[in-house]
């Protein structure tokens, strides 16, 4: 069902891999709700991925863009303007990566070569999206700019590794630099802490059948979808969140919040 909650804005989304990617249900979502946006991703992605079947569903360019490059992102955001015709609406960040979880090194092992990279590329490319886009002014007021992070940022997953850290880094700059933009340029920065979600980034966590079955069994309402994390950011793109800013906001079932359930202390008492 479509509302027409993003009819006439305009934006760019991050991270649109494969049909199993939030970026890209939100792609398909944001088209169904009557938004234009370009979708980009590093050129690597680009060649694994299959982002041009989704560019022609939902009637986008794609630009290649590596977002640990200023001079990438400043290219990225000219042309988008250039193809949607004025200012931004919205933003989504959904970057995420850890060489060390994908060589397998522990957490207590570091290659710290990989360790530099993944932050870059996870969550200080985020502080580089937005400082492209507030010096160039890039934004309409009460724009919306998200981020997709994860639990581990406040609380001990050990397998998720040195992502963990990725993502409490992207959380910190979420508020810091959403403090500037929401002062300066009347726009929204906010993170979505999401249920473990099996994308191609997330089945790269070792243990993660496990750890999605744990969180299934936790959560009172169950897992969140990336269908249903679309819809959520699609919420906080539109006018109806005008005023939600430096949050980060859990999308999780009520994971977060819970202790213990009781489907997980039967499974303790066999």
């Amino acid at each position: 069902m479509s509302y027409n909650l993003l009819k006439g804005k305009r934006g760019i989304i991050f991270g649109a891999l494969d049909e199993n990617s939030i970026a890209w249900k939100t792609a398909e979502r944001a088209h169904e709700e009557g938004a234009e946006f370009v979708l980009t991703n590093a050129p690597v992605a680009l060649r694994m991925g299959t982002i041009n079947t989704l560019a022609e569903k939902t009637n986008s360019e794609v630009i290649p863009a590596d977002a640990t490059k200023v001079e990438d992102l400043e290219n990225l955001i000219e042309k988008s303007q250039e193809i949607l015709g004025g200012k931004l609406d919205f933003v989504l960040h959904s970057i995420g990566m850890s060489i060390n979880v994908r060589k397998g090194k522990h957490y207590t092992d570091q290659n710290y070569d990989w360790t530099h990279k993944g932050l870059d590329v996870s969550a200080m490319s985020f502080h580089k999206l937005m400082q492209t886009l507030y010096k160039k002014d890039a934004m309409n007021e009460w724009g919306s700019i998200v981020a997709l992070t994860y639990m581990a940022a406040q609380r001990v997953f050990p397998d998720y590794n040195d992502m963990a850290d990725n993502k409490a880094y992207l959380e910190s700059v979420a508020r810091s630099f959403g403090y500037f933009f929401g002062k300066d340029k009347k726009v929204r920065v906010n993170t979505i802490s999401q249920s473990p979600t099996p994308t191609s980034a997330g089945q790269g966590v070792k243990g993660f059948t496990g750890f999605m079955n744990y969180a299934e069994k936790m959560s009172p309402l169950g897992n969140a979808t990336a269908l249903e994390c679309a819809d959520y950011t699609l919420t906080l793109f539109s006018d109806l969140t005008k005023k939600v800013t430096l949050q980060n906001l859990f999308h999780d079932g009520g994971f977060s919040n819970m202790g213990v359930s009781q489907e997980i202390m039967e499974a303790m008492e066999e």
